[in-house]
């Protein structure tokens, strides 16, 4: 079995069609029908079904392309890791971020880095922390920032760049607007409004009320900051957000600290456990470091 010959089996399989995929390829079609006959009868079964001009894949033959795909991408990627090796002020980082993570830092983290590293593109995958997680285990990315960052998980090791506290926002008219601060307790017969199961903001603040003493009641659930932000702003209840998720001021809502119980979450990155990153990677990990210690004064972590 070559690679030419699952690179002609993917393009194909992708373009159900032989003579498109020549021609996509570049080489002639007799090539292409020759190279995946061979790899037919090297396995001993069709991969595609023949109709007119036009071609299926089977039902192994859809099997089989998963794993080539698979195998194409893992060639692809270490041919870009050994260009690195030899150039690391160039690649693409394929960069994961959290949803609920405060992202109005994310943008000037990455515009300084390639201020400083031109030749670096990035590549961005956004979702839950189960899903990150995912990606990583599956090598389909290598670093993510992360909220919380986890601990003590057998795949993912985690490095906290700083701690973050969260606030409750009420819309500008809320009996509340005008306190300085709260206690959580001064939220048990609010309406909330949280992220959907399965994101972790939302269990950090279900967790926070019942250790408090009370069940929230929730009104709606949304999947990103912008939602929540804009059904508070709609006056249909109140949300727990990160501190610093509240960029700037808006005119019908205010953002009113959290004083007891302290509800925190840690935010940082994470990374395998049982690869080393690229040399494109491990830059922007250590940029990324430095730039929120200057940004939060956060104290000095233990290496890992």
């Amino acid at each position: 079995m070559e690679l030419r010959q699952l690179i002609y089996f993917k393009e194909v399989a992708k373009l159900e069609h032989v003579s498109r995929a020549a021609e996509s390829l570049h080489v002639a079609q007799s090539a292409v029908s020759r190279q995946i006959s061979l790899l037919e009868n090297e396995l001993g079964v069709d991969l595609f079904t023949r109709e007119n001009r036009s071609v299926r894949l089977t039902q192994i033959g859809r099997l089989f392309l998963e794993h080539t795909e698979r195998v194409i991408a893992e060639l692809e990627q270490a041919k870009q890791r050994i260009e690195e090796y030899l150039n690391p002020d160039q690649g693409t980082i394929r960069l994961g971020f959290s949803t609920t993570l405060s992202i109005h830092t994310l943008p000037m983290v990455m515009t300084q880095f390639r201020t400083e590293h031109p030749n670096i593109n990035f590549q961005l995958h956004q979702g839950t922390m189960d899903y990150l997680i995912k990606l990583i285990e599956r090598g389909d990315i290598d670093i993510a920032l992360a909220a919380p960052v986890p601990t003590n998980h057998p795949n993912i090791k985690g490095k906290v760049f700083f701690t973050e506290k969260m606030s409750a926002l009420v819309p500008n008219n809320h009996e509340l607007a005008d306190k300085s601060h709260l206690r959580l307790i001064e939220l048990r017969s609010e309406r909330f409004i949280t992220f959907r199961s399965g994101f972790s903001l939302r269990d950090i603040v279900i967790k926070a009320c019942k250790q408090t003493g009370f069940t929230p009641e929730i009104a709606f659930e949304g999947e990103d900051m912008d939602t929540i932000k804009g059904l508070v702003s709609a006056g249909l209840g109140i949300a727990i957000i990160p501190e610093h998720a509240m960029a700037y001021d808006v005119p019908d809502m205010v953002s009113i600290p959290i004083i007891e119980p302290d509800i925190i979450r840690s935010v940082g990155a994470i990374v395998p456990k049982h690869r080393e990153l690229a040399p494109s990677e491990e830059l922007f990990f250590q940029f990324s470091k430095d730039f929120y210690d200057r940004l939060y004064r956060f104290g000095k972590q233990e290496s890992w």
